[in-house]
């Protein structure tokens, strides 16, 4: 489909628009597909376009493939401009690229969680993921926010962690304390600072702002560790980005909420 017959069909059907960035596979890939079952114009963002485009054709109809690396200025506003072109609104951001660390992929789970504790984790490494999963999840906001206040009633949904959560940390009885470090705990932690920053700004406007966590799901980011499927996983991400979540909870779990 061009991107005029692309435009002009979503006119006509009206239908929602929404971007999932880093949706090429795992979690993203399903919300993607599962976004668009319910009917929505899905855009399925990846760093490279290739990848894009091989998971649009195991998504199918209403999937469309879209160039964003959420680490680079010029790739971010070349899409948000693209998405302004074809589509001339967003109704729904999933903030979904992330990575867990930036080291040798031959690591277990274990030993990047201990490699990522605050005595001794590597500055640059810490960098490279707060780059991806805190000051590009932020970019790609700023850079879409006018498109999201286009929409009637607009929803951004920052992939959050179980792991981020300050107040579960702190108690010497929660059974996953041990795995919060500075790497990806605390990266994710700060994006539920910026969610509730944004949502504090945005509160008497039209666009919605959640951090939901998938749980703890087998995917490339844990070395497929995790103990839940993508399926299941994806499940709080898609009610966050429908809208189903309870309204009074900024920061949600599969099971209902989680405290910051």
């Amino acid at each position: 489909m061009s991107n005029s017959e692309r435009t002009n069909s979503v006119q006509k059907t009206e239908k929602k628009v929404a971007l999932i960035t880093g949706a090429n596979r795992g979690i993203g890939q399903q919300v993607a597909k599962e976004l668009a079952g319910h009917g929505f114009i899905v855009l399925v963002g990846s760093r490279k376009l290739e990848n894009a485009k091989e998971a649009v054709s195991e998504i199918g109809e209403n999937a469309y493939p879209i160039a964003i690396d959420v680490t680079n200025k010029e790739s971010i506003l070349k899409a948000a401009n693209q998405v302004n072109t074809e589509f001339g609104r967003l109704d729904v951001l999933v903030n979904n690229a992330g990575i867990s660390h930036a080291g040798s992929s031959e690591r277990s789970l274990e030993e990047i969680l201990a490699s990522g504790k605050a005595s001794v984790a590597d500055i640059d490494e810490m960098r490279a993921v707060w780059e991806t999963n805190v000051f590009g999840l932020l970019a790609v906001t700023q850079a879409f926010l006018p498109l999201l206040h286009k929409a009637p009633s607009a929803r951004i949904v920052n992939l959050s962690s179980g792991m981020a959560s300050l107040n579960l940390n702190a108690d010497p009885e929660y059974p996953f304390r041990g795995g919060f470090n500075v790497v990806y705990g605390a990266g994710k932690t700060a994006v539920n600072a910026i969610t509730l920053a944004l949502s504090i700004e945005l509160e008497s406007s039209n666009i919605r702002v959640e951090a939901a966590s998938p749980g703890f799901a087998a995917t490339a980011m844990n070395n497929f560790e995790g103990t839940e499927t993508v399926e299941e996983a994806s499940r709080n991400i898609v009610r966050a980005a429908l809208g189903e979540n309870d309204p009074s909870v900024l920061f949600s779990a599969p099971g209902g909420s989680f405290p910051w």
